[in-house]
Order: C-alpha cells, then sequence, then structure tokens
C-alpha cells in the first residue's frame, strides 16, 4: 500500500512538474531546482 502511495504521489509530482514546463530549457531549469532543493535540504 505505502509503495502504491509513493509511486501515485511521484508520478502527479512528476504530471505536474512536465506540465509546468513549455520547452526543454524549461525542464532543466526545474531540474536544476529541485536539484539544488534537495541538496539545501541535505546540508
Amino acid at each position: 500500500m505505502l509503495k502504491k502511495t509513493l509511486l501515485l504521489m511521484l508520478t502527479a509530482a512528476f504530471l505536474v512538474a512536465i506540465s509546468g514546463c513549455n520547452t526543454v530549457h524549461g525542464v532543466g531549469q526545474d531540474l536544476e531546482a529541485a536539484g539544488e532543493g534537495i541538496q539545501d535540504a541535505s546540508e
């Protein structure tokens, strides 16, 4: 059950992120921002 919920949440987040990006450049910026957020959280 937990795996299904986690997969559903990740899929939903991925779809929202993709729908917010109109170009490949936008996807790159979003991925970079997400990576920086994860990096900052780990510090």
